[in-house]
């Protein structure tokens, strides 16, 4: 019987994604606490749907606003690992990522009373020792990689890449990695930033990039029996008034659909009961 899934997700960064770009000036900062604003708005909305869903918290943010995150645990909400700091993997020492690793397991099972199931880097960038700290953690699976749009699969490690080189696949491990897309994120789509030189132009129009939401999924309930799609979304960008609207479109053209809404960790125990089966 075809089975399709929609998850939830949500990177609860407030402040900390802007903090590790250096951006600590009142503003920014100010920005990012807007998501404590957007967090309460998104749970009544889920809650009013009956629907769970998956939150990335970084360390520093269980830490600064305790309330908030309560709030999302007693909602019957998956809390996962998302950094101690918001500075992606990729450009932090070893001996650094190990230590913030650790740190971040150790509050979210201070505070959940449980190790987290699951882990998304900051800024999906990965190094290349991460995933042998999410198996060293003892956790099942990472959602910080784009190698499928609708299904999971176990992660590698020890790829050996070079530019003049065939690739050398590494080990695949009994990590489940659940997928993601930059299309499917609102940040890209709708967030204006300019630091130094840079600029990020986001401010699309909400109903065009909704339109590519609900098509994703109808492609994959066209061409799979059983698929799943991971959206991800940032309380401070999401939680905006036009936004908060097409977000509730989205549940609402999913629910019609037949979607059936999980959880991450759901989804990996799914996954790896299928594959059993095969």
């Amino acid at each position: 019987m075809p089975r399709h899934i929609a998850c939830l997700s949500f990177d609860f960064d407030t402040w900390s994604g802007f903090a590790a770009r250096g951006m600590t000036t009142p503003t920014p900062i100010s920005r990012g606490e807007f998501g404590i604003i957007g967090a309460g708005r998104i749970l009544d909305l889920l809650a009013s749907r009956g629907i769970k869903s998956s939150w990335y918290v970084p360390g520093v943010v269980i830490k600064t606003y305790p309330e908030a995150c309560e709030r999302v645990m007693k909602g019957g909400h998956e809390i996962g690992h998302h950094g101690w700091s918001h500075v992606q993997p990729a450009l932090l020492e070893a001996s650094r990522e190990a230590e913030e690793f650790a740190r971040a397991v150790e509050t979210i099972k201070e505070f959940t009373g449980a190790i987290p199931a699951g882990y998304r880097s900051p800024a999906w960038d990965i190094s290349d020792r991460t995933i042998d700290l999410i198996i060293k953690h003892g956790l099942r699976y990472d959602s910080s990689m784009m190698g499928h749009d609708c299904e999971p699969y176990f992660a590698r490690r020890g790829d050996v890449v070079k530019a003049d080189a065939p690739m050398v696949f590494g080990e695949t491990t009994d990590l489940v990695e659940i997928p993601i897309s930059w299309s499917l994120d609102d940040h890209p789509h709708f967030e204006f930033i300019r630091s130094g030189d840079s600029i990020l132009q986001g401010l699309s129009n909400a109903n065009a990039v909704l339109e590519n939401w609900i098509a994703d999924f109808e492609y994959m309930s066209r061409t799979t029996e059983w698929g799943m799609l991971t959206y991800t979304f940032h309380p401070y960008v999401i939680g905006r008034g036009h936004r908060m609207l097409i977000l509730e479109k989205l549940i609402d053209a999913l629910t019609r659909m037949g979607a059936v809404f999980l959880t991450l960790d759901q989804v990996q125990k799914e996954y790896r009961e299928r594959v059993k089966g095969r």
